[in-house]
C-alpha cells in the first residue's frame, strides 16, 4: 500500500521533530558547531538541517516577544541557538513522560565515554523519587546499566564498526526463542530509542536486514572485513516490523503494570475501571509473551488469544512443579 500525501507529510514531521529534539540540546550546549559537523552526526543532509531549524523561528509561546521565541543564528557553516526564556522554567512531566525519560536516561548512563554522566545521574536520582518505590520495583530486572562490563565494551565495539565499516561477528541472545546464536553483521546504524539501544545491521545468517538490542549481544569479534553500505533506516525507523504472521494479543493491565504499553509497540489502548490498562499489542512469538505475563506477576491478564491464556497457566503449573519438595 502507497502511503497518503498526508501520511508522508505526517511521518516527515515526525522525523523532524525527533531530529531537532537532540540536535537543539547539543547546539545549546556545544554553540558554534559547524553545520558539516551536525549534519554527519545526525545524518542529514546539510539543507535539511538547515530547513529545519529555520522551523525554530516559528517556535515560541504568545505574546511572541524577544524573550518568547528560540533564537537560531546560522553565520559561516556554523550554528547557535538561544533558548528562549520559558525553558529555563522548572519543566513538569506526566508520569508516563518521567517513566519514558527515566528509562532513556539509565541507558545513556551505560555508555562510553559519556561527559555528562554526573548530571545526567543527579538527574536520575531526582526522577527516581517523583516515580516513587512502587513503579521502580516494577522495573526490577528490566533495566540494567553499569559504566563498563561485557555489555558497554560490545556496544562500543558495534558503534565503531558501523562508523568504520566493518562486519563483526557477534553472539547474540534471542529471547523469544530463549537460545544465542552466531551471526555475522554488517552494522550500519547504532541508535538509542524507549531505553534500549539498538543495531541496525545486514544479518548474514539470515541474509536479510535485522534489528538487533545492544543489550542482547554477548559478545562482539572483528572480523577484518568491510562492507559496502545497503542505505538501512537508523534513527526514527519503526521499532517493531510487522508481519501477517503476527499475533494480535489483548492484556489487562495494572497499575504497575502500565508500563508495558509505554516500553512495547501497541496498537490501542483503553482506559478501565480502577486504574486497569487495556492494551492490543503485536507480538510475533505466544511463548514469549506468557514469560512477560507471568513476570508482572498477576498485574497482567490475557483477555485474548486464548491460547495464550491456556499458555500462561501451563507455563506456570510447569515453573511451581520445578519448585515442589521431592518425596521418597
Amino acid at each position: 500500500m502507497v502511503p497518503r500525501q498526508g501520511q508522508r507529510s505526517a511521518a516527515k514531521a515526525a522525523d523532524r521533530l525527533r531530529r531537532l529534539l537532540v540536535v537543539v540540546p547539543y547546539v545549546v550546549r556545544h554553540p558554534g558547531t559547524s553545520l558539516s559537523e551536525l549534519a554527519r552526526m545526525f545524518e542529514v543532509g546539510e539543507r535539511e538541517l538547515v530547513e529545519d531549524l529555520n522551523l525554530l523561528f516559528l517556535a515560541g509561546l504568545p505574546p511572541y516577544g524577544p524573550g518568547d521565541l528560540i533564537d537560531v543564528e546560522i553565520e559561516e557553516g556554523r550554528v547557535w541557538v538561544g533558548m528562549a526564556d520559558y525553558f529555563g522554567r522548572p519543566v513538569r512531566l506526566t508520569r508516563s513522560e518521567a517513566l519514558a525519560l527515566y528509562l532513556k536516561g539509565k541507558t545513556l548512563l551505560g555508555s562510553p565515554g559519556l561527559e555528562e554522566a554526573p548530571a545526567l545521574r543527579s538527574a536520575l536520582e531526582k526522577i527516581e523519587k517523583g516515580l516513587g518505590r512502587e513503579t521502580l520495583a516494577s522495573l526490577a530486572g528490566r533495566v540494567e546499566v553499569g559504566a563498563g562490563g561485557h555489555g558497554a565494551r560490545a556496544l562500543a565495539t558495534v558503534r565503531r564498526a558501523a562508523e568504520r565499516r566493518e562486519r563483526v561477528e557477534v553472539e547474540y541472545y534471542t529471547a523469544a526463542r530463549d537460545e544465542i546464536t552466531v551471526r555475522r553483521i554488517d552494522p550500519e546504524h547504532v541508535f538509542s530509542a524507549m531505553g534500549n539501544w539498538y543495531v541496525v545491521a545486514w544479518d548474514h545468517l539470515s541474509d536479510a536486514e535485522r534489528l538487533f538490542r545492544a543489550d542482547r549481544i554477548r559478545s562482539v569479534t572483528e572480523t577484518g572485513e568491510t562492507f559496502e553500505p545497503r542505505g538501512l533506516l537508523g534513527l526514527g525507523r519503526p521499532l517493531y516490523t510487522r508481519s501477517d504472521a503476527d499475533f494480535r494479543v489483548r492484556l489487562l493491565l495494572g497499575p504497575t503494570a502500565r508500563w508495558v504499553a509505554e516500553y512495547y509497540e501497541t496498537e490501542s489502548s483503553r482506559q478501565g475501571d480502577g486504574g486497569m490498562l487495556e492494551v492490543t499489542l503485536p507480538a510475533k512469538d505466544l511463548p514469549w509473551v506468557a514469560k512477560l505475563v507471568l513476570r508482572l506477576a498477576g498485574e497482567a491478564h490475557v483477555l485474548d488469544p486464548p491460547e495464550l491464556a491456556r499458555m500462561v497457566r501451563e507455563t506456570a503449573a510447569a515453573t511451581l512443579a520445578n519448585y515442589r519438595p521431592r518425596t521418597g
